[in-house]
């Protein structure tokens, strides 16, 4: 009898955990996962094009950006990862057909035109995140997605300010 209730006992606390932990997965609201979705784009696009900067720029402090643009968003997306594989959210692994054009278009450039349209494109696509991360730090009730955001978010500040500052010696 005794071996009876304690099978019971832990069939029940199975149950119990796998309920908890399929309930901690399905918690984000469709503005989290949104969030989680265009976050994720946004650091494919800018690891995509700081690679493409390495390669194509003229400039040493363009090279470098792009350097640092691989390496803070690989840093954020594998974070991002992380919490999506936690919240069982699946994130998209290759870019839009709108994202693969402005990696196709700058593709098609090197040098000096390559360095302005690059830092243009980096300062307007950060102007954009830093809003966007801005708003999700306010938004996100997920504590795990606010703290990202928040985190996020100071990184992208930073990339904002160095983009102006090389985009304004480009000139």
């Amino acid at each position: 009898m005794k071996k009876i209730v304690i099978s019971i006992s832990l069939v029940v606390l199975a149950l119990f955990i796998v309920m908890t932990a399929y309930a901690a997965k399905t918690t984000l609201s469709a503005k989290e996962k949104k969030f989680m979705h265009k976050a994720a784009m946004s650091g494919m696009l800018e690891v995509r094009l700081g690679q493409l900067a390495q390669q194509k720029a003229e400039s040493k402090d363009v090279k470098d950006f792009g350097s640092r643009m691989v390496t803070d968003h690989g840093k954020a997306n594998d974070e991002l990862k992380q919490i999506a594989q936690q919240k069982g959210v699946t994130l998209p692994e290759k870019l839009t057909p709108r994202h693969q054009k402005m990696v196709d278009r700058l593709s098609k450039l090197s040098g000096a035109k390559f360095d302005k349209a690059y830092m243009a494109m980096m300062v307007k696509d950060h102007r954009h995140d830093v809003a966007f991360f801005k708003w999700a730090s306010h938004r996100m009730k997920d504590p795990d997605l606010k703290n990202f955001a928040m985190n996020t978010l100071s990184v992208i500040e930073e990339h904002l300010k160095m983009a102006r500052e090389i985009k304004r010696k480009l000139k």
